[in-house]
């Protein structure tokens, strides 16, 4: 592979990660890294707590310093959008008409925030965070007092609303399901984690369908109205309903796709030459008995790690990706973490006191413990991880 060019399309974390990989596994040939973002890589879990919050400025969110490309000879191309990929000429396409062409090609491309589907959801008042400009709207429009409604009591919805309401701000949370990180976590931790925004004043409400954003096209917003006719006064609305995986280049290339772009156990795609990493790849893994796409920077870091190491060595001793899934996530003082694929256990076993704040739920899928989630217990968090790594499954509670 050595001279070959590179081509790394996406400059998340996964992105930079893979250009960086490269070189730290001795590869010296072109590595050229495209992102569509006018700034450089940066760190994206902060924008909805610290960034938010104000604790952090944006030249702090900064992955690397400019001078890290120079010395590593990667050619960073910030604002820079790729139209298409030329898979018979392996080549990526940029909208400028300029032509990238490539030996081995990664795709980082990431995710997408899903739109609210409803009358009203494109008035200026409704804001999704998933960028560092989305984040620095969100937090100039939080300047202010506001009544604030979020759509959504996932990860990012209940951050937000945590900042929110740290800030002082009159916090609404509607949401479909009748709990909060009901798709990610265990009934217990789902329990804390409502116990811990209503004890600070935010208003959750479950089971409830948004019906239409209330507003003038040229003035202010005035409601997020419900199904059956209730409204919620809003001065700001963010919707956190999720995200989907963006293949549309891959799709458009013919590679294979399908709740993300797949791949094997060593992120090729369905084109041996290209690879795809983080938030848009669908992947087995031994932690799961269906192929996953998982939205994480941990996920992206290691799996920019395995990729560029394929690569690098040109696929001679390659080791199959097969790190443990974690995750986390920081509202007002407590911190989520989780250990494994928790969704889909069947039953569950308890350490320590919910009553504290401090305890961890054993997920289990008949004798198999899945995985961990911890509140307020890092060392347990770090000693399910290395279990799971060790052996992937347990016999019984820790």
């Amino acid at each position: 592979m050595a001279g070959s060019p590179i081509v790394v399309v996406g400059a998340g974390q996964g992105g930079m990660q893979a250009a960086a990989s490269l070189r730290d596994a001795g590869f010296d040939g072109p590595v050229t890294l495209v992102g569509a973002e006018p700034q450089p890589p940066y760190d994206r879990p902060p924008l909805s707590k610290q960034y938010l919050n104000g604790e952090v400025d944006a030249a702090a969110l900064a992955l690397r310093t400019p001078a890290f490309y120079q010395n590593q000879d990667i050619d960073l191309r910030v604002d820079t959008r790729v139209a298409g990929i030329d898979r018979a000429n392996a080549a990526v396409v940029l909208d400028s008409g300029a032509r990238l062409p490539y030996e081995r090609l990664i795709l980082a491309t990431g995710s997408i925030p899903r739109r609210l589907p409803v009358p009203g959801a494109d008035h200026p008042g409704v804001l999704v965070l998933r960028t560092l400009a989305q984040a620095r709207v969100l937090r100039d429009r939080l300047a202010a007092p506001r009544r604030v409604v979020v759509i959504g009591a996932g990860f990012t919805g209940l951050e937000v609303a945590a900042a929110a309401r740290s800030a002082g701000h009159e916090v609404t949370v509607i949401e479909a399901l009748d709990r909060v990180l009901a798709r990610a976590v265990s009934v217990p931790v789902s329990e804390h984690v409502t116990r811990l925004h209503r004890g600070r004043g935010v208003d959750i409400r479950f089971g409830r369908q948004v019906e239409a954003i209330e507003g003038e096209a040229d003035g202010p917003l005035r409601a997020v109205r419900l199904a059956g006719g209730e409204s919620v006064p809003a001065d700001l609305v963010v919707v956190g309903i999720g995200v989907v995986p963006d293949t549309a280049l891959a799709a458009e290339a013919g590679l294979a796709v399908a709740n993300g772009v797949v791949v094997d156990a060593y992120l090729r795609t369905s084109d041996p030459a290209i690879h795809a990493i983080g938030d848009c790849a669908l992947f087995p893994s031994p932690f799961a008995d269906d192929p996953l796409r998982l939205e994480s920077v941990q996920n992206a870091v290691d799996q920019a790690k395995c990729a560029a190491e394929f690569i690098a060595k040109d696929g001679l001793a390659a080791r199959p990706y097969s790190a443990v899934p974690w995750f986390w996530t920081d509202q007002y003082s407590d911190k989520l973490q989780i250990a494994g694929i928790t969704t889909g256990h069947d039953r569950t076993e308890l350490a320590g006191d919910p009553e504290q704040g401090r305890f961890s739920v054993h997920c289990f899928r008949g004798e198999r413990l899945v995985g961990v989630e911890s509140i307020n217990r890092p060392a347990e968090h770090i000693k399910a991880r290395r279990q799971l790594a060790a052996a992937g499954t347990l016999a019984g509670a820790v």
